[in-house]
């Protein structure tokens, strides 16, 4: 099966996460098949940059976006 899900990134205490398209089998952190976005929650507003197109033909091709990821999709205007 195929995830859409958050991959952490940066040093400890200041995280930010690539939105990337994975194996549900793989490593949070390990190997993904595509790259579609980022959210950096430390700065004030939080950021957050999706490609649409590639999220919508995922998203039309099954695969399935974790909670988290649902909510930042909807909040960069996507689904």
């Amino acid at each position: 099966m195929v995830k859409m899900r958050l991959k952490r990134m940066g040093s400890k205490g200041a995280p930010f996460y690539r939105i990337v398209v994975a194996d549900s089998r793989s490593p949070r952190d390990g190997r993904f098949i595509e790259e579609i976005g980022y959210y950096d929650p430390t700065k004030n507003p939080s950021v957050i940059k999706v490609d649409q197109e590639l999220a919508q033909k995922w998203l039309s091709q099954g695969a399935q976006a974790t909670d988290t990821v649902k909510k930042l999709l909807k909040i960069a205007g996507v689904e």
